[in-house]
Order: C-alpha cells, then sequence, then structure tokens
C-alpha cells in the first residue's frame, strides 16, 4: 500500500509538469498580463489549472512571494493572497510527502545530525515554531518542507503553522501586485502598511533563540 501511494504521487505530480509544459504554463508563469489574460479567457477552469501550477512551481523551489505577486495582479489583493496561499500550502505537502516516502531514507544516510536537530527543535510546539520559521523566513522554503519531511514530525501540525506563517507575505505581494494590476493606491498602501506590521512581527521573532537554533543547525557540519 506504501508503495502504491508512493508511486500515484510520483504519477500525478510528473503528469501536472508535463501538462504545464505542454500548455506552455510555466514559461508564461512569470508574466502577470498572461496570467490575468489567460484567467479572463478560461475562467474557473484555468484558475485551477493556475492553482495547480503554482503549487507544482512552489514544490520545487519556486518563490512563493513572486506567486502571490502575480495572483494579486490577476485576481486582486484578499482573492489573490487567499489563491496564493493555499497553491503554496499545497506545494510544500508536495515536497514534504516526496521527502516522507521517496526521498528520507537517502537523506538521512546524508544529513542525519542536521535532520535530528531540526525534529528535536520543531516536533514540540510545532504549530507554533512553523509559524515563526515561515515568517521570517529563516531558510529556503524548499529546503524546510524537504528537511521536515524526512523527520517524523506530525504533518498536520507543520502544515497548519506552515499556512498561518505564509499568510504575512503573501498578502503584502498580493496587494503590492493588485494595486499594479489595477493601478489602485489603496491597495499599494494596504501593501506598505502589511509590509511594515511583517517587518515588525519579522523583528521581534528575529530576536528570538529560536533564530539562534536555526542558523545552528543551517551552518552545523
Amino acid at each position: 500500500m506504501q508503495r502504491f501511494g508512493k508511486i500515484l504521487l510520483i504519477i500525478t505530480v510528473v503528469s501536472l509538469a508535463i501538462y504545464a509544459f505542454k500548455q506552455g504554463i510555466f514559461s508564461s508563469f512569470t508574466d502577470t498580463n498572461w496570467l490575468a489574460d489567460y484567467l479572463a479567457e478560461q475562467g474557473n477552469k484555468g484558475l485551477l489549472v493556475l492553482f495547480l501550477v503554482g503549487a507544482a512551481y512552489t514544490s520545487v523551489g519556486g518563490p512563493r512571494q513572486f506567486m502571490a505577486f502575480a495572483f494579486g495582479f490577476a485576481l486582486g489583493g484578499i482573492k489573490g493572497a487567499l489563491i496564493g496561499s493555499l497553491s503554496a500550502l499545497l506545494g510544500c505537502v508536495i515536497t514534504f510527502y516526496f521527502a516522507r516516502f521517496v526521498f528520507r531514507d537517502s537523506l538521512k544516510k546524508r544529513f542525519q545530525s542536521k535532520l535530528t536537530s531540526l525534529e528535536n527543535l520543531i516536533v514540540h510546539r510545532t504549530i507554533l515554531k512553523m509559524i515563526m520559521i515561515r515568517i521570517l523566513p529563516l531558510s529556503s522554503n524548499f529546503l524546510t518542507n524537504l528537511a521536515a519531511g524526512s523527520t517524523h514530525i506530525s504533518a498536520w501540525r507543520f502544515f497548519i503553522g506552515s499556512g498561518i506563517g505564509f499568510i504575512p507575505q503573501m498578502m503584502v505581494f498580493s496587494f503590492a501586485g493588485a494595486g499594479l494590476g489595477l493601478s489602485d493606491n489603496t491597495s499599494l498602501l494596504i501593501s506598505g502598511g502589511l509590509f511594515v506590521c511583517a517587518s515588525i512581527i519579522a523583528f521581534y521573532l528575529y530576536k528570538t533563540r529560536l533564530r539562534e537554533q536555526i542558523s545552528e543547525i543551517i551552518e552545523e557540519k
């Protein structure tokens, strides 16, 4: 059963990637005007396709901040942030389970010490600590997802904390995209205000012991 799950996961992700390449979506995903036109033409079907492509994009290390900007440009600040955050969260789920089902043994052999340190750090109060890690962020989202999937931490707590932690930055970039796309100064002001708030939160979290612990894990040989 576990082997079937691994095969199904790989087939699903590969099929999605092939479809996106054939449709030229990956090459156009960074073009905000193309994105808006595509959604206008395809409607809800196009939104679903871009939602899934966005998940695949972030699952392989694509910056979720740019995705939030693109969705905000096409959909508006609030809707863009919501769709972008959920898409990024799905990307997080994909990478996490790829690591857990496919790569965990090989990653543990190579990075046993770092993975053990990370697991010991976030196994308790996982939701709160993941919110803090995502808000800063302290390391690459892709590497965080990959490393967490290789540990035994609770998947649902990891996803809840990640999803909540994604929101501040996604709101900032989505409203910035909306302000540019709609020539809306209000959205740009909201984006600026959210950026200030997120920066204050990030600065406060930066002063915590968690920052030092994450840095020690990243720099550990």
